[in-house]
């Protein structure tokens, strides 16, 4: 399971194909489905209907967009993979890491985005980037807000982020409030949402970090946040049965890794986030080298899954299941992309399977409310991967005891409800929240023309 509920967090999101191919790089293996459009009628003779939206995800990944910010030390870079980097640094900056203890003084530079009204107001706020820090390097991610009543949120900070964990320690940063918003690992929530307070536009702000007297930078390639209005129900609405389709997506069992790594959130257990981020880095041909693996002890199977789980932790949540580490992670990988977001019903997965995109999404449930399953969770991630042609699910269900039986079905209404719901009952019989539709997509960093209007479809550019 992961580490989805916890003091320093409010629950999952709330408090309440190996080769590169022209235009996009293809997964070894999918199934091929078309997705209907809305209004296209569903298997029972009535129109398909998309649910209004209130989620905004906003990037900046064109060189246009990096231009359109306020750099200070930064620079524009053209080409294929349009980024960001540092051309000169504005000064220099004394860093204690909390978690080492260790101060460094370190260069830096600023990159400031322009203001982006939300065309929802929003109750909460993630962000996520994609950056290559290479050794001596790392980035700092923030995001200052503007409520409905014209006042600003201080800078908070997102993230302290780099690939590796030799120069800082990645981090998510507690204690951040000004009384009527909070950051809570890595989520912006209004802290009252029934008092009508929105955030009706942010702007992040990125400072670049090297060792003094180096060339060295890192290059940032996608940094975006998603809004949304987060909703108080129970249960949602149906949505109607789709085209059926799997992808051939790798699996793999976290269970088999209970006890491996202790430091890491306590072995396996507690790895599904990683575990499923691993799925679907390698089904778009992601590979770990030899080199790199050889930190691993030899006599655990599936090495590439403890790789993941080292490099996606957040030590100060102490956990691997901050979301946009994980995006982060697989951005690593040449030629991929990943974001954090919201989607809106079973409807959008059907979309971006459809496309050849698996998913990873994130539910909290009692064991009887997921039929087979044989479990229950506080959070928990899963990587969806098809649909029967009932309209059921199919996961790979990283909480299975082998790689084998991590192939799931599961039943769509349930699926659905547990989810998208934002607020349901422990096994205290307590209210407590739900995930609201959370999910992370990973993508080619040059998508086809067909998945671009797939992500296009559920909000994402």
């Amino acid at each position: 399971m992961s580490r989805a509920e916890q003091p320093s967090r409010r629950s999952v999101l709330a408090a309440t194909v190996a080769a590169a191919m022209a235009g996009g790089v293809a997964p070894a293996a999918a199934a091929s489905v078309t997705a209907p459009a809305a209004g296209t009628p569903n298997a029972e003779g009535r129109p398909r209907t998309t649910p209004a939206r209130q989620v905004d995800y906003r990037a900046w990944t064109t060189y246009s967009d990096w231009r359109s910010g306020a750099a200070h030390g930064t620079c524009a870079v053209a080409g294929a993979r349009p980024g960001l980097r540092m051309a000169r640094p504005m000064g220099t900056t004394d860093y204690t890491d909390p978690h080492t203890g260790t101060t460094a003084t370190w260069e830096y530079a600023t990159w400031t985005g322009p203001v982006h009204r939300l065309t929802a107001p929003a109750t909460e706020a993630v962000a996520s980037w994609n950056a290559h820090t290479p050794a001596g390097t790392w980035l700092q991610v923030e995001l200052r807000g503007r409520y409905s009543d014209g006042t600003d949120t201080p800078w908070y900070v997102m993230g302290r982020w780099a690939a590796g964990d030799q120069d800082i320690r990645r981090t998510s940063v507690d204690g951040q409030s000004d009384g009527r918003g909070t950051v809570w690992t890595d989520t912006f929530s209004v802290d009252a949402p029934a008092s009508g307070l929105r955030l009706t536009s942010y702007r992040l702000r990125l400072t670049l970090h090297r060792r003094p007297g180096t060339g060295l930078t890192p290059t940032v390639w996608r940094i975006g946040a998603m809004g949304s209005d987060v909703p108080d129900r129970f249960t949602v609405p149906a949505s109607a049965p789709g085209p059926a389709g799997e992808l051939v997506v790798p699996r793999y069992s976290q269970e088999i890794h209970a006890g491996q790594y202790p430091e890491y959130d306590n072995g396996g257990e507690a790895w599904c986030s990683p575990t499923s981020s691993q799925m679907i880095i390698e089904y778009w041909g992601g590979r770990l080298t030899p080199g790199q693996l050889s930190w691993v002890d030899p006599s655990y199977a599936d090495p590439q899954v403890c790789h993941a789980a080292r490099h996606t932790y957040d030590h100060q949540y102490a956990g691997c299941g901050n979301w946009p580490f994980n995006a982060a992670y697989a951005a690593t990988f040449k030629d991929l992309q990943g974001v954090v977001t919201r989607l809106g019903s079973l409807t959008d997965l059907e979309t971006l399977i459809a496309a050849g995109i698996p998913a990873i999404t994130s539910q909290s449930f009692l064991k009887t409310e997921l039929t087979g399953a044989g479990y229950g969770t506080n959070g928990h991630l899963m990587t969806v991967i098809g649909f029967t042609a009932d309209g059921d699910v199919i996961a790979n269900d990283p909480a299975s005891p082998s790689d084998e039986a991590v192939r799931r079905v599961y039943r769509r209404r349930e699926f659905e409800n547990i989810w998208l719901r934002t607020k349901r009952y422990n096994a205290s019989g307590k209210v407590v929240s739900g995930s609201g539709g959370i999910c992370y997509l990973y993508f080619p960093a040059r998508p086809t023309a067909h998945q671009r209007g797939a992500l296009a479809a559920v909000g994402v550019r």
